[in-house]
């Protein structure tokens, strides 16, 4: 059983996480929050702490953006955009159980006084931003650091923002960096 309460938009992303693991969960019915969904969050948040695992869409991450803001010490949960999309929907109701246990393995908070540890040029020098494969290497790292799926800004407002350690973020580059060696001895 977790802990914390899970905060999720809708009530079939109830249903994943219930055959993921055992917790509670809180809807908040897309970005309609309701007066009385707030208020459930808003004592969740006060007696046992939640956790924000919202779809890793646009209307998610505003979701996400806007309860970050008005619960601080709020944890969150990514959950990338590969293993939430099925039958053309990307939500949480389509990850499977096993990508659910990854992401809540990897939860981070939000740090209000972000670490000037990253900057643009850690991005372009990793591939990450103004290469040709930037997307995809950004969403593979994301995953590794449970950071999820973002462009190149919000990616390195992540970075700096979620606690990730230059030494965290050496180990997932030096990762991929085998993979693909890997992948490309496999090819030749």
């Amino acid at each position: 059983m977790i802990k914390e309460v899970l905060v999720v938009e809708g009530k079939m992303d109830v249903v994943a996480i219930d055959k993921a693991v055992e917790a509670d969960c809180i809807i908040t019915e897309g970005f309609n929050l309701k007066p009385q969904a707030l208020k459930n969050i808003e004592q969740a948040y006060k007696k046992r702490g939640i956790i924000i695992m919202t779809d890793p869409d646009s209307a998610g991450e505003r979701i996400r953006k806007y309860l970050s803001r008005r619960f601080p010490e709020a944890k969150h949960a990514f959950v990338p955009v590969e293993e939430a999309t099925a039958n053309d929907d990307i939500g949480i109701e389509q990850a499977k159980p096993e990508a659910i246990r990854k992401a809540l393995a990897k939860v981070r908070t939000l740090d209000w006084e972000p670490k000037k540890t990253f900057t643009g040029a850690d991005l372009i020098l990793h591939g990450l931003s103004g290469a040709v494969d930037a997307s995809a290497r950004r969403a593979r790292l994301g995953e590794k650091l449970g950071l999820g799926f973002a462009n190149a800004k919000t990616f390195l407002t992540r970075l700096n923002h979620y606690g990730v350690t230059r030494e965290e973020f050496d180990r997932a580059i030096e990762e991929m960096e085998r993979e693909d060696r890997k992948q490309e001895e496999s090819h030749e």
